[in-house]
């Protein structure tokens, strides 16, 4: 079937149309600017249009030959997000019927109890699934709760709030029950959409299989995150206007969004039926903790992902992609140096693979000696275990207190830390051709901070960053320049003499 999807620059959107494809599908693939689609790594794949959802016009170009139409885009974050949504819904409901389409599938909310008021969000779900309905189009409307997966909007709330607060004051909301789903179990639901029978035109509830607290929920992702048990203390008084402005002072979720997200917590999000069972099995579908540890890729626990690369390759449904916001996916600090080398890249490579054990670290030996020492001092590994080969690094050999996780050999020596800091380290360095006979060094020194205590860990070792790394680049740099020809000896030592030892960090 030839499927469209819209929002494919979005969270879902981006995530569902490379499986349609793995599925058998054709895709066309719908965003305001095809420009933003240009280096996804499925783009080939598809066929990319531009339109926009306010334009009847091209949404009819759009849907031309379409048979399944994916509405996943709406306007949380913009003011009058309601009327923007509605406009949309009616513009695409009336599009699709005159186009023929076979079926519409519509990711949309919980539907809150017919006692309680609906937050503008929910209000704004319900009534774009009752006019995608009522189009004379077959609609299938999936109604999820909280989606668990690095990037979704409810998720990152979460785990800011979680990280950043060991101890926190929070709304009554907090006892309410929601039904997560993972993100891999939605998707799973809209690829199965598509094959549904013909006469179906309804609205089916979608959850996880745990029922839980919000509270429980971040009691939950700390102990799978390895954090601290955190201490919950729900107050009457804080209204979700200020549970809003608190999140949004808190966490790197714009309050343009986390406003009507908290406003929506004050109802229970779980499902009222099953009957999606019917049409598709629950199969594996995961639990809280199994998407948890999928988001933040802890596949094992002796199994470290480099998780900005998204090299796993295990779930990349629950990890960052490049057309998430920035600021999903969790903290990652960055301490990055570019230097152009009047020297061949092979030179440059030679000083990258000789660096630890006997010929140091390239700068300020007494601070990387001093991290050593106070390693120790935790039990942790120290300096002492210096390098096996005096010439080479090997995948998986320990290199002092670090860890050689990725080798390209002339391109990327990637080391991970293991000495004890209150998250996951890695330092990295590039040797890249330039000009010539020139090459250009880059360094990346990154930091994921767990819980409160790693991000005051790298506030306070950050004024010694412009010291230790920037020297460590420059003294690279030079040492490439007394670098033997291949062939002349082993990796070459700079003139001034360095001691041995670890990092900063």
């Amino acid at each position: 079937m030839r499927c469209l999807v819209t929002g494919a620059t979005g969270y879902i959107g981006g995530r569902l149309a490379p499986r349609l494809m793995a599925a058998g599908h054709e895709v066309r693939a719908l965003s305001r600017s095809a420009g933003r689609l240009r280096d996804v790594p499925w783009a080939p794949q598809a066929e990319i249009v531009e339109g926009d959802l306010s334009d009847p016009a091209s949404l009819e170009a759009a849907l031309d030959g379409v048979d399944v139409a994916y509405f996943l885009v709406h306007s949380l974050g913009q003011r009058d997000f309601e009327r923007l949504d509605r406009e949309a819904a009616t513009n695409f409901a009336r599009a699709a019927y005159g186009k023929g389409v076979k079926r519409i599938v519509y990711l949309g909310g919980p539907e809150p109890p017919p006692e309680e008021k609906p937050s503008a969000h929910l209000r704004s779900r319900a009534e774009v699934a009752k006019i995608l309905l009522e189009s004379g189009v077959p609609t299938v409307v999936l109604r999820a709760p909280v989606i668990i997966g690095s990037g979704s909007a409810s998720f990152e709330m979460l785990r800011y709030l979680t990280e950043r607060l060991p101890v926190m004051v929070t709304p009554r909301w907090v006892k309410n029950r929601i039904q997560p789903i993972a993100v891999r179990d939605v998707l799973r639901y809209l690829i199965a959409a598509a094959d549904l029978p013909a006469e179906l035109n309804r609205g089916f509830d979608i959850g996880g299989r745990d029922v839980l607290t919000y509270g429980a929920m971040m009691q939950r992702y700390a102990q799978v995150a390895s954090l601290r048990r955190r201490v919950v203390v729900p107050l009457r008084p804080l209204s979700p206007w200020l549970s809003a402005h608190w999140v949004g002072a808190i966490t790197p979720v714009p309050n343009s969004i986390a406003r009507p997200l908290v406003a929506s917590l004050i109802h229970e999000a779980i499902t009222h039926e099953h009957d999606i069972a019917e049409y598709v099995p629950d199969g594996d579908l995961l639990g809280f903790d199994e998407a948890v540890r999928l988001a933040l890729g802890k596949i094992r626990d002796d199994e470290v992902e480099t998780r900005w690369t998204n090299a796993s390759g295990r779930d990349a449904a629950a990890e960052p992609m490049p057309t998430d916001p920035s600021w999903t996916g969790g903290t990652i600090y960055k301490d990055e140096r570019r230097i152009e080398v009047d020297a061949p890249v092979d030179a440059l490579w030679r000083v990258i693979e000789g660096v630890g054990g006997d010929n140091g670290w390239y700068s300020f030996p007494l601070a990387w000696a001093v991290r050593g020492w106070l390693d120790r001092l935790v039990g942790g590994v120290g300096l002492r275990r210096g390098r096996r080969d005096r010439d080479h690094l090997y995948v998986g050999e320990a290199l002092d207190f670090w860890r050689v996780e990725e080798i390209k050999p002339g391109e990327l020596l990637r080391l991970r830390a293991e000495m004890k800091v209150p998250g996951r380290a890695w330092l990295e360095m590039y040797a890249e051709p330039g000009p010539g006979n020139t090459s250009v060094y880059r360094q990346r020194a990154l930091f994921v901070p767990r819980g409160l205590a790693g991000h005051a860990y790298w506030a306070s070792v950050l004024p010694f960053h412009g010291i230790v790394f920037s020297g460590m680049a420059r003294n690279i740099a030079r040492g490439a320049l007394t670098q033997p020809p291949p062939g002349a000896g082993g990796p070459g030592r700079p003139s001034t003499p360095r001691s041995p030892a670890g990092s900063s960090r």
